[in-house]
């Protein structure tokens, strides 16, 4: 049943993907896109956890935590940018 259930979320997930990277394709400004690149990397963050999940192996958090790091720190730097902060 536990199985049935992520692998509903793992769709519900995948097209929470392509609504974002549609945003992201017709976004009309920078912060549009980076948003939706932010919201692309919160659900593949999901997607890795869940794959993890299906596999048993634990390694995939570690790269899970890693992207999200990464991610946060690219996303900041990017603001940080739009702002006029970084020049």
């Amino acid at each position: 049943m536990a199985e049935i259930l992520l692998l509903v979320a793992s769709g519900v997930a995948l097209f929470a993907l392509a609504l974002a990277a549609l945003r992201m394709a017709l976004g009309p400004t920078a912060v549009d896109r980076t948003v939706a690149l932010d919201g692309m990397t919160i659900v593949a963050l999901s997607l890795i956890a869940a794959f993890a999940w299906f596999t048993g192996r634990t390694i995939y958090l570690d790269v899970a935590l890693v992207y999200g790091l990464a991610s946060f720190t690219s996303v900041v730097a990017v603001a940080r940018y739009l702002e006029g902060g970084l020049k």
